[in-house]
This record gives structure tokens, C-alpha cells and sequence, in this order.
């Protein structure tokens, strides 16, 4: 412990005579968010991606040169459940998780942290006793979800998940990326048993067509599902889809501005390619929305929200003459209109 003490007190000082690259600085933190990811999965097993600090290492020709980042990240604060509540990272966290599965809403947060502008860390647990948990690891940049920890979802001590069938086990996994990340229909998949003595483990890959790393992946252990996004942003974001309505025969881009959103995507469970498939057959999005007891004041809050949002960033965060209250009441006609639309060849029939 002198030892690392001296160290510490080292770097510090030749942090306050150094500058670190920002490049660097962000290389070093997305490396650090993925070695906290597998640190608190707790599997251990012989094939595993790089440790995200011997990737750092190898980046960064100094210790010295790291320091004032590495003295940042390395700090993890905890946060009460009310901090969390009103923490942007944690909120917006826990939404995420809400409209995936609802009954967490009654969960109780039972640890929460922080590593400032790298990670925010929240564990849920069903109060009624199941003993059903979820631990999320968000990416404070982005606000992406990339880590999730599900234990005791169904399982017991005599018959844990592990021991269900291949079949099974994909089924549960393919729930969770489903629910959390949206459609991974499109996404090849690969199963195999790990080589770790302690306790049968078994990985799932979720890849793009001819990619090299897996877009998920995915450890299943006792009754553990830890799953990683290892391949940077959601489907719903990446895939971008045009016409979901057409004006005399051209696509209507205001529709497709609307509808091509990551939070509305999120909130209906479905990429963008499904809910285009969806109303081509004559459904309007407050049909769909309805056939997955989503109200439509739900929808238009979701897609008025992200449209201001996008107009306020346009005028500068505040240089226009409107407040955000009077942007969304604007707004809001615009949007019912398209959500209660229905696709024009379809109503001709």
C-alpha cells in the first residue's frame, strides 16, 4: 500500500505539469468503461476480449503521460437512489429499463455509482422477493446501455438457467437484447462452451454479416445473463429507413425525420424496417403503439421531445425566441397528425 501511495502522489504531481490529448483522454476512458464491464460481470474464463487497461497500456507509452486521466476514471463515487433519480445519466438509465420491463419500475435500487464522464452504474432488485436483479452500465457520453446484468430470471437453485437447453437459453438471451436494444432479427448467431473448470459458462455472439467482433455478446452462467454492446450503437439509430409514408409517390421526409427515432423505436420494441413493414399493411403508429398498450400521448411525447430537442440544438441551446414548453404545445398537432396517419396505398384498397 506505501508503494502505491508513492506512485499515486507521483503521477499527481507530474499531472499538474502535463497536458493529455483529448483523443487520448477518450481512448483511455472507453478502454477503462469496457475493463469495468468485465470486472463486475464476476465470470472468469480462459477466452475473454483484451483487458481494457492492458489495451490503455499498450496506447499510452507513459504512465506519467495518463495520469490526469487516469486519476479522474479511477475514482468511482456511489449514489444514493435519489441521486440517481435525478442524475441525466441515471434517469434517463432507468427509462430505458422501464419501458423494457415494466415491473421494474417497483424494483428497489439497492447500489448505484459513478465513475465521472465514463460510467454510471445502477442495480435494481424485485422487492417481492424473487430475487430477480438488473445491473446497468451506461456510457456517460453517449448514454448507451452497454453492459446489463440480469441474474435470477426464472431460475432456481435446483434447475438454474445453465442447465436448460441450447434452445432455451437463446430464447431467454434473445428476450433481453429484444427488449433492451431492439430487433437483433438480422444478426447472425454463434453459441459455444467456454473452457472454465469452476462452472459450465456458455457464450452467445450476435454479429453483422462478415464483422470480425461481435455486434453483442453474451455470457450465460448459473443464473446469470451478463450481455455486452461491444458493437457501438443500437440497431434502431444505425438503420435508417425512408418512406414510411409517400407523397404522391415521393417519400414524406417530415414522416421519416419523425419516425426514424431511437427513443420512439425503443419505446414501440421494434426497428425501423419493422414498424415501415407495419404500416404498409394499413396500421397507423397509434394502432401499433395500442396493440402494445403504449397510450398515444406516449408516442407524441417521445417523438415532440426529440424533434425540440433537435430544433433548440439547431438554434444554439436557447437562441431562439420560444421556450421548450411552447416548442412541445406546437409541435404536438404535427405529430398526431402523422402518428394517426395511415400508409395512402393501403387506405385505396
Amino acid at each position: 500500500m506505501l508503494m502505491e501511495r508513492k506512485i499515486r502522489e507521483h503521477l499527481e504531481q507530474k499531472a499538474e505539469t502535463m497536458e493529455c490529448p483529448p483523443a487520448i483522454s477518450r481512448r483511455i476512458e472507453q478502454s477503462y468503461s469496457h475493463y469495468l464491464q468485465q470486472k463486475r460481470s464476476g465470470i472468469t474464463m480462459k477466452k475473454r476480449l483484451i483487458s481494457g487497461i492492458a489495451a490503455a497500456a499498450i496506447l499510452i507509452p507513459t504512465a506519467a503521460f495518463a495520469a490526469p486521466a487516469l486519476i479522474e476514471i479511477l475514482t468511482r463515487t456511489p449514489m444514493t437512489a435519489e441521486q440517481v433519480q435525478v442524475d441525466e445519466v441515471g434517469k434517463a438509465t432507468l427509462e430505458k429499463l422501464y419501458r423494457a420491463f415494466p415491473e421494474t419500475k417497483s424494483f428497489a435500487i439497492i447500489d448505484a455509482s459513478n465513475v465521472q464522464g465514463v460510467q454510471t452504474s445502477i442495480t435494481l432488485q424485485d422487492k417481492s422477493g424473487s430475487g430477480k436483479k438488473f445491473t446497468l452500465h451506461t456510457n456517460s457520453r453517449t448514454g448507451t446501455i452497454e453492459h446489463i446484468v440480469l441474474e435470477n430470471d426464472g431460475g432456481s437453485e435446483e434447475k438454474p438457467l445453465i442447465a436448460s437447453t441450447e434452445q432455451e437459453i437463446k430464447a431467454k438471451v434473445d428476450e433481453l437484447l429484444n427488449k433492451m436494444y431492439g430487433s437483433i432479427s438480422e444478426y447472425e448467431f454463434a453459441m459455444e462452451q467456454m473452457e472454465n473448470a469452476e462452472q459450465k459458462t456458455l457464450m452467445l455472439n450476435y454479429s453483422k454479416k462478415g464483422a470480425k467482433t461481435p455486434f453483442y455478446q453474451v455470457f450465460v452462467q448459473g443464473n446469470t445473463i451478463s450481455a455486452s454492446l461491444i458493437g457501438g450503437e443500437t440497431t434502431p439509430s444505425a438503420a435508417k429507413v425512408e418512406g414510411f409514408f409517400t407523397i404522391n409517390g415521393q417519400p414524406d421526409y417530415t414522416a421519416d425525420a419523425f419516425f426514424n427515432d431511437e427513443k420512439l423505436l425503443s419505446l414501440l420494441k421494434m426497428s425501423a424496417a419493422d414498424l415501415k413493414q407495419e404500416l404498409a399493411k394499413g396500421k397507423s403508429v397509434v394502432e401499433i403503439a395500442a396493440a402494445k398498450n403504449i397510450s398515444k400521448q406516449q408516442v407524441i411525447d417521445v417523438i415532440a421531445t426529440t424533434q425540440v430537442e433537435v430544433q433548440m440544438q439547431g438554434e444554439n441551446s436557447g437562441a431562439g425566441s420560444h421556450s421548450k414548453e411552447q416548442m412541445l404545445k406546437a409541435i404536438e398537432p404535427k405529430v398526431l397528425q402523422l402518428i394517426e396517419r395511415k400508409n395512402e396505398t393501403s387506405s385505396k384498397k
